[in-house]
């Protein structure tokens, strides 16, 4: 796996719902060129403003299972009753024609693509704390008292897996977090492993 990834980087991002994950992503993947969004599969029903296809591909349970047995997933989980899945068909080849692949993924997702494509760079996007998340959840409009708890309980229990992450991200200023970000994929260009042939291509001149 590591040598088929030389020529590309695997971005990977979480984040609490709520914490301004896909915003970042969004504006990230208009401003640089190179990276492409790995779509992942879910059974979750589609929230106001996502598109099929564009923000996640919207299957049935059977569906899902089907491409799971399959063995389509390069990582799978099941988050608050639903289930994800990323292709592993899609990540290798995006990495393979030297694009950089965006994986907008939860924390049991991202421990998978760790232990599957140990170079990953596992970036997790924190709020502020719980009151503004709480605000920012409540701001959505569709949030029940007992949906809003278990996200916040969901919270918590992502913010204590940050520490396997490369790198931490606060989201207190939109503009702020966005250039950390962007920051980070561009430095994830310039590693050891990225640049190794171009390394070699110099040598051979000098």
């Amino acid at each position: 796996m590591s040598d088929a990834l030389a020529e590309g980087s695997v971005i990977v991002v979480s984040a609490p719902s709520g914490s301004g994950k896909t915003t970042l992503c969004r504006r990230l993947l208009d401003d640089v060129p190179g990276l492409e969004f790995s779509v992942s599969h879910t059974t979750r029903p589609p929230r106001p403003g996502e598109q099929d296809g564009r923000d996640y591909h919207f299957v049935s349970g059977e569906e899902f299972e089907r491409r799971r047995a399959a063995g389509e997933f390069i990582e799978w989980a099941r988050v608050a009753d639903h289930l994800y899945g990323t292709s592993g068909d899609v990540v290798r080849r995006t990495v393979a024609r030297g694009s950089d692949v965006l994986l907008d993924v939860d924390t049991q997702g991202a421990a998978a693509i760790r232990r599957a494509i140990p170079e990953s760079v596992l970036v997790f996007i924190l709020p502020p704390g719980r009151q503004d998340l709480k605000a920012r959840l409540e701001g959505r409009g569709s949030e029940t008292k007992e949906s809003l708890q278990r996200r916040l309980d969901l919270a918590k229990a992502e913010i204590e897996k940050a520490g396997l992450y490369d790198y931490l991200i606060v989201n207190d200023d939109l503009e702020a977090a966005y250039e950390r970000l962007r920051a980070v994929v561009l430095a994830s260009r310039s590693r050891l492993g990225r640049q190794k042939r171009r390394l070699q291509e110099i040598l051979s001149r000098f």
